[in-house]
């Protein structure tokens, strides 16, 4: 007997075993095929919420998909340097973009960083819009449990905006408010 599936709080082992379950295939997946789940999962939010709404919950699952990542991927324990530098290289190896940084202040924590070839955007149309709302989520995750402190990330540049790389503004947040 089959049931539905019941709401649940996402853990890590959520993901399986890949290379058990796919042993042909493998772990990667054409970014044709992240991004029709992506955007088809963003246009039933925002026909059923309305755009704003549908932008928050984007925000707040890549906050989650951050958070998870970088406890599950990333060693917390290295200096900032290293962790950046560690950070670098494992969005190269998994496939989701070039991260460099900018600008970065270490003492209050507000970096500048881009991210070129990005698995959300790079190749789309120019709409003069900003659409890497998920990425904003994932790396205020990311920062949040490496500093142990709420971080407001705002992407200012896109692809999809007419720039070549996704620029992001990420900083220490200075209210309680933790979600946009």
């Amino acid at each position: 007997m089959h049931h539905e599936r019941k709401q649940r709080k996402f853990s890590w082992q959520d993901l399986g075993k890949v290379d058990v379950g796919r042993p042909n295939l493998g772990p990667m997946v054409p970014v044709l095929v992240y991004r029709l789940m992506q955007y088809t999962l963003w246009d039933v939010l925002s026909t059923e919420l309305g755009a704003e709404q549908a932008n928050r919950i984007v925000v707040r699952a890549g906050k989650r998909a951050g958070e998870e990542f970088c406890r599950n991927m990333l060693d917390t324990s290295l200096p900032i340097h290293a962790f950046i530098s560690q950070l670098q290289q494992v969005l190269k190896e998994q496939a989701i973009g070039i991260l460099r940084i900018e600008q970065a202040d270490l003492e209050a924590l507000h970096f500048t960083l881009t991210v070129a070839e990005d698995l959300d955007c790079s190749g789309l149309p120019c709409t003069d819009e900003v659409v890497c709302q998920y990425d904003e989520g994932f790396i205020s995750g990311i920062f949040e449990v490496y500093t142990g402190k709420p971080f407001h990330v705002k992407e200012v540049d896109c692809w999809a905006s007419g720039e070549r790389v996704c620029r992001f503004s990420a900083r220490v947040q200075e209210d309680e408010q933790h979600d946009r």
